[in-house]
């Protein structure tokens, strides 16, 4: 493990040593950010929309006491969103579907040579290859977990009007009550931690992939499930510092 940790280190550190020149990152970058963001739009979408519609409904079926008023149905939906289902969720979706591309591309790199190559033209293969991908994902994550938000709360709002578990102004009203402004800030500083680990360790399986085309396979699986047990320790570092 602590070999392991070791070697991670010392690959993030090498991102830094001989670098592309501005230009070449941000081309690089832009492009990797519509690899990893607009192309994860529609799965994110879906999943928000019915995790927020899903919420909605088991509260309102678990929320039966006639003192309670209904609007709070709306307000549990917007807490639950915003503090964990968008940026955990999202990010644990993303992590099997960015993770796995990310150390599917850079192990197939690595076993046809096409990073000894870069090497033997004096590229910084790491930095080239990795750095884009990391800041890429720092800069869309966000965007993702936004969108997911409002997702998440649309659906949670279309299903409760939809089942007759209580009327559009009653969720409008539990949604708009008592709102802390801070919460969304901690859940955007939550998914550009998530956004780091899952680009960073998914390159790191990757690009040390050795092997064949199994071993290819081996590095993605192992990237997402190195990724999300890293959100999940992240996700309580995260709440028990900054709530």
């Amino acid at each position: 493990m602590l070999q392991y940790l070791g070697k991670y280190l010392l690959f993030m550190s090498s991102l830094f040593s001989r670098s592309e020149s501005p230009r070449i990152l941000f081309n690089r970058t832009i492009d990797e950010a519509i690899l990893i963001g607009i192309n994860s739009i529609f799965i994110v979408a879906i999943v928000s929309t019915f995790i927020g519609a899903v919420t909605c409904v088991q509260i309102a079926y678990n929320l039966d006491n006639a003192f309670i008023p209904r609007s709070t149905i709306g307000f549990m939906v917007r807490e639950m969103t915003i503090l964990e289902l968008a940026p955990t969720i999202t990010s644990i979706v993303l992590a099997g579907k960015v993770g796995s591309s990310i150390a599917g591309g850079l192990g197939t790199m690595q076993i046809t040579e096409q990073v000894d190559a870069l090497e033997v033209m004096g590229i910084n293969s790491a930095s080239y290859l990795v750095l884009p991908k990391i800041i890429a994902a720092l800069l869309v994550f966000p965007m993702l977990v936004i969108i997911s938000m409002f997702l998440s709360i649309a659906g949670g709002y279309v299903a409760g009007t939809l089942s007759g578990a209580l009327s559009a102004q009653e969720y409008i009203t539990g949604v708009r009550d008592d709102f802390i402004g801070y919460n969304i800030l901690f859940a955007l500083i939550k998914s550009v931690v998530f956004a780091y680990l899952i680009s960073s360790i998914s390159s790191f399986r990757g690009y040390y992939t050795k092997g064949g085309a199994l071993e290819v396979g081996a590095a993605s699986t192992a990237a997402v499930t190195n990724s999300v047990i890293a959100v999940l320790i992240a996700d309580y570092v995260c709440a028990e510092l900054l709530l």
